[in-house]
């Protein structure tokens, strides 16, 4: 099992208390691990990109979506979002001339 200071929240994921809202119904966000969000973070240096595009992808997976890579158990949605993009599986879409 994961260590505490392995676990990062996704941002807005915090309850008064300063609990962090865990699960993965797909009601509201789970948990990433920190190493995963440094790797995607080379990808996507732009948190609010990446943010956005965790988000949107996600959601996806939560609808039913299948993985674009390959998956266990322990992993949630949104590790799974974000190996895609460390793998480069997924990608912003930025409309011509704005990277």
């Amino acid at each position: 099992m994961a260590e505490e200071s392995n676990i990062i929240a996704f941002p807005g994921n915090e309850v008064p208390g300063g609990n962090a809202v865990k699960g993965s119904s797909g009601k509201g966000f789970t948990d990433m691990r920190s190493e995963l969000v440094d790797e995607a973070s080379k990808i996507i240096p732009e948190p609010p990109v990446l943010i956005n595009l965790v988000s949107r992808r996600v959601k996806q997976l939560n609808l039913g979506r299948a993985p674009l890579v390959r998956t266990d158990h322990r992993m949630g949605a949104a590790d799974i979002a974000l190996t895609e993009i460390i793998e480069k599986k997924i990608s912003p879409d930025f409309p011509e001339g704005e990277e």
